[in-house]
């Protein structure tokens, strides 16, 4: 059990900004839990993240990293790594974990070994570099996704062969490999994991039908209701879910998991897993906040439990040679 922080004893810097298509809702997310963390007696810094991010943690002189950061090189198992290196304490997910769940064929791939009543996911097929973009066994619509992207960057909803192709080109923008899920019309869910406990279950409607990057953060673009008015059955299996996906895939501090639950073809709806983010947007106005006020938690307090949750992995280091 890690030994807790200390106000006043230690130097706590919220690292934000990095260098994926997420910078902008980084340093939004930073910002917030920089104030709050102030505004509750912490010495916080803030630590913008660049090209030379082994420099800039340094300089910055940090007893305990605040990871704020989204996307690639920052959600993906990379600063975790360094961070490791230098044997800083950093909050969210480790390295392995946070590479399998930003990978979303990863994701797919380790929850698919694993034999679970609770977890069920979107059928899918992988086009790789070189390979023509072909529905195969899947119908339209279909979802677009590239392997490696958060806030639903380069996602696109398909109806034809000729909308597929186009939306691979897209894709492979931001990732060389992409993944090609069936479509499933449906409520969309999300529940926030904190220290391996399900929090409330938020329900989402975005106004286009599909939760973009525009839908998350344009205001007016989505409503959300939490706790999610849902049956008793739906609402633990999602919980449930969550928390199985958090534990099997080895995350920790916070995660967030998308589901989605469908409109008809079944007599007791179950939501579908889509995929899991283990540094969840931290804005006051984001889904994992609204999630913890409705379980009882406020921003600030939720701020503080990330960061007791901060650890290294590897804490022990063999005597140098």
């Amino acid at each position: 059990m890690n030994t807790p922080f200390k106000k006043g004893k230690v130097r706590v810097g919220v690292l934000m900004g990095g260098l994926s298509a997420e910078r902008a809702v980084s340093i939004a997310s930073g910002q917030g839990i920089l104030n709050a963390l102030r505004e509750r007696g912490w010495n916080a810094v803030e630590v913008l993240i660049d090209r030379h991010a082994d420099k800039t943690i340094r300089n910055a002189n940090i007893d305990v990293a605040f990871v704020a950061l989204h996307g690639k090189f920052g959600e993906d198992g990379c600063v975790q790594g360094l961070l490791e290196t230098m044997g800083i304490p950093y909050t969210g997910s480790g390295v392995q974990a946070s590479a399998s769940a930003m990978d979303k064929l990863m994701t797919h791939q380790v929850m698919d070994g694993v034999a679970s009543k609770w977890v069920e996911m979107a059928e899918y097929l992988v086009v790789r570099p070189g390979w023509e973009p072909n529905p195969g066994r899947l119908s339209f619509p279909l979802m677009v996704k590239p392997r490696n992207t958060g806030s639903s960057i380069g996602i696109t909803k398909v109806k034809t062969r000729e909308e597929l192709v186009a939306a691979v080109t897209k894709a492979r923008k931001f990732d060389s490999i992409v993944l090609v899920e069936k479509f499933i019309q449906g409520e969309e869910i999300t529940v926030p994991v904190l220290n391996g406990r399900a929090l409330s279950v938020v329900s989402i409607e975005p106004k286009s039908g599909i939760f973009s990057f525009e839908s998350k953060y344009q205001k007016g673009e989505a409503k959300y209701e939490c706790p999610a008015q849902l049956a008793a059955h739906t609402a633990l299996y999602a919980t449930t879910a969550a928390e199985t996906i958090h534990k099997t895939l080895g995350c920790r501090g916070l995660s967030r998991v998308d589901f989605i639950i469908p409109d008809a073809g079944r007599l007791v709806p179950t939501p579908i897993f889509l995929e899991i983010n283990t540094i969840p947007g931290m804005t006051p106005t984001s889904l994992s906040p609204m999630s913890a006020a409705a379980s009882g938690m406020n921003y600030g307090e939720l701020c503080e439990a990330i960061l007791q949750s901060a650890t290294c992995e590897q804490e022990e280091f063999p005597p140098a040679a």
